[in-house]
């Protein structure tokens, strides 16, 4: 989809969202676990371990390009604990949304070390739109201080073509 640039005036082509269809502890079940302790739906999912129930909700992080107009999205799973992901999914869909949860990183960004369990604040949208995302900002990974840094145009487009494969 092209677009004329409010900053610029250019016309750019949108970036496609880097997108996790599932969290890492979803995509690594059998497929018979998939079927008898895992339920998985656009925005949510829940683990139904012996000794325990993960749960996790999806989100988005919107990652600064320091050299461009437009920047880039990931569409990424963060777990919470059972009483944030309870309240989360009473009140996702309020149009007051609630103040913001703690959360962990539940996915493996590729192009990084282990970027699972990165502690991440959460806030809630209004509008039916996915939460949003920052990781702490103390908490020290090349992915965090990337996105507080931000990355360079040629840097967000490798990472677009390595999630798509090409």
């Amino acid at each position: 989809m092209k677009y004329i640039c409010e900053n610029c005036g250019n016309e750019h082509e949108s970036w496609p969202a880097l997108t996790f269809n599932a969290p890492l502890y979803y995509d690594i079940l059998s497929s018979d676990e998939k079927e008898t302790i895992a339920i998985i739906e656009s925005d949510f999912c829940t683990i139904e371990n012996e000794d325990h129930t993960d749960r996790f909700i999806r989100v988005t992080l919107v990652q600064t390009i320091t050299d461009h107009c437009e920047d880039l999205a990931y569409d990424l799973w963060v777990s919470l604990s059972e009483k944030s992901f309870n309240n989360y999914v009473e009140t996702h869909k309020n149009k007051t949304p609630e103040p913001g949860y703690f959360g962990f990183l539940s996915n493996q960004v590729p192009g990084y070390p282990d970027t699972l369990n990165i502690h991440m604040d959460v806030y809630p949208q209004s509008g039916h739109q996915r939460p949003i995302i920052e990781p702490h900002q103390n908490f020290d990974h090349p992915f965090v201080r990337d996105y507080y840094n931000g990355i360079s145009k040629e840097e967000a487009e490798r990472r677009i073509k390595a999630m798509m494969g090409e």
